[in-house]
């Protein structure tokens, strides 16, 4: 294992977080903060508890890994790209690393800024609402593998995306309506037995569901899928990550 490569690309990458600070911390925290006061606010008024959770403190997890998961895919899709659209990444390619080599600095990278986000807005969320952590570990836990997943999933789009617009296009147009959809700022048992169903298809309800449980010890589904889901779909970016390199799939053309 080539720890001198590694140790280049994510020092690179975590050079780039904090060059843009404004734009990769201060901006979500930001965004967080307005989605406690507006929703707490507009409807916490009228919606007091769920669960016996106030309001407020239920939506906390939801709010967090609506965060994690655009900005986990954001930033490492990004990472990845950008050497594409410049040229440099055949200096990578080159370079005697292997592929795991250039995940585990990408991917690794992009997980630390997600989960350093993630913190910040626990941290944030704390000035709004009363929050409790039940399963610290298993917080963690949901954390750590979330960051990693979802990098993972943005180092493919990065590799799949010919244009800055693609980079957009799964995060806007699939992720965000999923995690909404998903239980973030609802329980699904409040809905008709109908859009119950449907919501089981939801990937992103078995991580919301997860988390939250780590904070509360209420869940939409049972903790044991939560954790299968999440490593599931760890497993399967991280063979469509092999399959890429395998095939240089968009690197080698």
């Amino acid at each position: 294992m080539n720890f001198h490569a590694i140790q280049s690309i994510y020092q690179f990458e975590m050079a780039r977080t904090f060059r843009t600070l404004l734009q990769s911390i201060a901006s979500p925290v930001l965004s967080t903060s307005l989605y406690f006061i507006v929703f707490g606010s507009a409807i916490g008024s009228r919606i007091q508890e769920i669960d016996g959770i106030h309001y407020g403190s239920f939506i906390v997890p939801g709010l967090v890994m609506l965060s994690l998961l655009t900005e986990s895919i954001s930033n490492a899709s990004f990472g990845i790209y950008f050497p594409k659209f410049n040229g440099t990444i055949y200096e990578i390619l080159s370079a005697p690393v292997t592929m795991w080599e250039v995940v585990i600095g990408y991917v690794g990278a992009a997980a630390t800024k997600s989960l350093m986000l993630g913190v910040l807005m626990l941290i944030t969320a704390s000035f709004f609402v009363p929050i409790r952590i039940d399963h610290p570990f298993l917080m963690v836990f949901f954390l750590l593998l979330t960051c990693i997943s979802f990098s993972l999933f943005g180092f493919v789009i990065g590799i799949w995306a010919d244009s800055f617009e693609k980079l957009q296009m799964i995060p806007m147009l699939v992720i965000t309506p999923l995690v909404f959809l998903g239980g973030s700022f609802y329980s699904i048992q409040m809905l008709p037995s109908f859009w119950q169903k449907i919501s089981m298809f939801n990937p992103v309800l078995y991580l919301v569901s997860g988390f939250r449980y780590s904070f509360f010890e209420r869940a939409d589904v049972a903790l044991s899928v939560s954790i299968t889901m999440i490593l599931v779909f760890l497993s399967v970016c991280l063979f469509v990550t092999w399959l890429i390199f395998r095939t240089g799939y968009k690197i080698k053309n």
